[in-house]
């Protein structure tokens, strides 16, 4: 089949493409599907240029992206900081057809369009999140023909979007969610979103409406159209003189939770504009994953801090239910053939787009 194998950390040159990989072969309870399209995250540049290795401190740039970290180390390089086993196929975002299945239980999903669950998390201990496998990362994904999964992560759907806009849901709008479940935002909060105009960004605004949540963007400047569209009531540029004074002058008492998926100085900024008692969550911190805090802006002014990456059992099929009811938007920002991931990738890292790539099957592709 076609695939393209990651065979080490480092640069571009680690993306290899094939038309002569093995098809994946079914055991236990496992089910086959035949990928239509498969969508980007950052997870999948993080794995590849050893980003998550501790020996790294900067942030995600285009330089690292084009040829790697040279302080990478490869025996903690993965999102867990433990070694991952090479050739390795990425891609967590899948919407496909089930091929086939292990079991005749199951035999009720072929022929069906489905999702993908990236979080294998274990069928006896779902709460252990040492136990938690990532698709594409502790097991291959979905840049090739044919993947499979556990025949509990896959999702029958029935929604009138196309391939690649399904393919532009699992990764960014579960993490969405889980920053969300983690801050309890409710009705008639606000919630400020760094990186916005990204994946997990949009994705946010989308979800914190659905709770009723008055939403502040933080974007880069010209995007600001797009993202009111889908709901922010308020965009901020990053680049404005004083972006602080200008949270604070929108929020007025001060913002209840934040969710940020950039990091570095914007960690700072937004710690400094929740109100007593605010709640942070972050997924990701492409900016930077070093930050200087003062200790007791956490401890006297009552603040809540968490880290989202694990999603719980439960969730994806709450985000299904919100996809067929059309209660989500998804931001296609373009398309590529799998040969081309490697330039996918470089034109996902320029951050010039509003949503989701996602790489197709076919030959062809409709880039941004």
């Amino acid at each position: 089949m076609k695939a393209v194998w990651l065979t080490g950390h480092g640069g571009l040159d680690k993306l290899q493409y094939t038309e002569n990989a093995p098809v994946p072969e079914i055991a236990d309870d496992e089910v086959r599907i035949r990928v239509h399209a498969c969508g980007l995250n950052n997870t999948d540049i993080n794995t590849r240029t050893g980003w998550y290795s501790k020996g790294v401190e900067q942030g995600i740039t285009e330089a690292a992206v084009q040829d790697g970290y040279g302080s990478a180390d490869n025996a903690d390089g993965s999102w867990r900081n433990h070694v991952i086993t090479f050739p390795r196929i990425q891609g967590a975002d899948v919407c496909g057809i089930v091929d086939s299945v292990a079991s005749a239980r199951h035999r009720g999903l072929i022929g069906r369009r489905v999702m993908i669950d990236p979080w294998f998390l274990d069928r006896n201990h779902p709460s252990d999140r040492t136990r938690a496998r990532y698709f594409g990362s502790e097991t291959d994904g979905g840049y090739a023909e044919y993947t499979i999964a556990p025949a509990g992560n896959v999702y029958p759907l029935e929604s009138a979007y196309s391939d690649a806009e399904i393919a532009t849901f699992a990764c960014a709008y579960g993490t969405a969610e889980n920053l969300i479940e983690c801050t309890g935002l409710g009705d008639n909060e606000t919630v400020i979103v760094s990186g916005a105009s990204g994946g997990v960004g949009s994705a946010t605004i989308q979800l914190a409406k659905i709770r009723n949540a008055r939403v502040i963007a933080l974007s880069g400047p010209g995007k600001e159209r797009a993202l009111l569209d889908i709901g922010a009531d308020h965009v901020v540029s990053r680049h404005e003189p004083d972006v602080e004074k200008r949270i604070r002058e929108i929020a007025g008492a001060g913002i209840d939770v934040a969710v940020d998926v950039v990091g570095g100085e914007i960690f700072t900024l937004l710690i400094n504009c929740l109100r007593p008692g605010g709640r942070y969550s972050s997924s990701g911190c492409i900016a930077g994953p070093m930050v200087q805090f003062d200790l007791r802006k956490l401890v006297y002014r009552d603040l809540q801090l968490t880290g989202a990456t694990v999603i719980p059992a439960g969730t994806f099929g709450k985000l299904v239910h919100y996809i067929e009811a059309e209660k989500l938007k998804p931001l296609l920002a373009g398309t590529w053939p799998l040969k081309d991931l490697a330039k996918a990738q470089q034109c996902f890292m320029k951050k010039t787009h509003v949503g989701n790539l996602v790489i197709t099957m076919d030959r062809t592709g409709a880039h941004p």
